[in-house]
């Protein structure tokens, strides 16, 4: 596997002076966030990311994420324009060396936590979701930008974005995705890169929005739509692990051939559609991240990979989630699996 951090650019707390100091670091997963959706990334802009990454011993390897805008989700007026915009983008990546891109096509929000700061038990702190507490959400007050949000909303901009997908169910918002699919993986096959589409977080409708990368059925139908290489999946566990329903081993068996990244998360069930994020190792949560990345490697999957979401330790600030301690802990344990295995595959061999 090829180990890497997420970084969130010049204004992330966590400095690119620390970041090169976790051990066994292969690259940085970044994005251009003051680029907003539908408007390109230029060469001249990804090069000067590309430099400052490399005036640190640092290079980029993921693209996360390239924003899909709302308008091209709801096929709007400016659909085309915007998917252009995209395909600009991916050239002017694919020129720069970096060959994989994450993105999602969850409807109005990437992600949604109900609990950015939960306390742990052992006076960490977590991001934690709870679907009671959601119903609770007035969404006439708006939200406020969260910080992995590229921007937060007003309430009459809340009530103007889902409104956008009034009579746009499952069925369309697929059909949405495909036509999306069916312009840009060309574009990214031709140029050598992977696309790899991020998995609803969590894995059901919020808000009554509809969600279409929930669960294998999705998945199959989202790969199948494009049958192409460069037609990949982020295999994210902690999003999918959130539904009890989602076999994360079988999964991962079933689409290692289209995995084209992998974000290692654990989580900790509290009930029904609750939950919280914990520490990476087997024993912190509910999600077996050992078997899952077994499977992976039986099937020959070496791709970029990144622990996600850890805790927050030791008074850190930075972006929730996206402290500096818990995932260089992350990334060790992670590359310890791989060492594992790699040892015992060497001696049954």
């Amino acid at each position: 596997m090829v180990y890497t951090l997420r970084w969130f650019g010049p204004e992330d707390l966590v400095t690119l002076d620390r970041v090169r100091q976790v051990p066994g670091l292969d690259g940085i997963v970044t994005a251009l966030h003051d680029v907003p959706a539908g408007s390109p990334w230029t060469p001249e802009a990804v090069g000067e990311r590309v430099r400052l990454l490399a005036e640190h011993g640092l290079r980029w390897v993921v693209a996360e994420s390239v924003p899909v805008s709302e308008e091209i989700k709801t096929a709007g007026p400016k659909r085309d324009e915007h998917v252009e915009a995209w395909a600009a983008s991916l050239w002017a990546l694919a020129a720069a060396g970096v060959r994989t891109v994450c993105y999602n096509f969850m409807p109005v929000f990437d992600w949604m936590r109900t609990d950015l700061a939960m306390p742990l038990e052992d006076g960490s702190f977590a991001m934690a979701y709870d679907e009671a507490e959601l119903a609770k959400i007035d969404l006439s007050r708006g939200f406020e930008r969260r910080a992995a949000w590229a921007s937060g909303y007003t309430g009459e901009e809340l009530r103007a974005a889902i409104a956008r997908y009034e009579g746009i169910d499952e069925r369309r918002l697929r059909e949405h995705l495909a036509a999306f699919l069916a312009d840009v993986v060309p574009v990214a096959e031709a140029l050598g890169m992977r696309l790899a589409v991020h998995p609803d977080d969590p894995p059901w409708s919020v808000f009554g929005l509809p969600r279409i990368v929930k669960d294998a059925e999705d998945i199959r139908s989202l790969l199948g739509a494009v049958e192409s290489e460069a037609n990949g999946l982020t295999l994210c566990t902690g999003a999918l692990g959130a539904s009890r329903d989602n076999d994360l081993v079988a999964m991962a068996r079933e689409f290692a051939p289209r995995v084209a990244f992998v974000h290692a998360r654990n989580v900790r069930f509290t009930g029904e559609r609750t939950f919280h994020e914990v520490a990476h190792h087997r024993s912190a949560g509910d999600l077996d991240l050992p078997a899952v990345l077994r499977a992976l490697f039986e099937a020959g999957v070496d791709v970029p990979i990144r622990p996600d979401h850890g805790r927050m330790l030791w008074g850190e600030q930075a972006v929730p989630g996206y402290g500096l301690y818990d995932r260089a802990l992350g990334l060790a344990y992670l590359q310890g699996i791989e060492h594992g295995y790699a040892l015992g595959a060497a001696s049954r061999d």
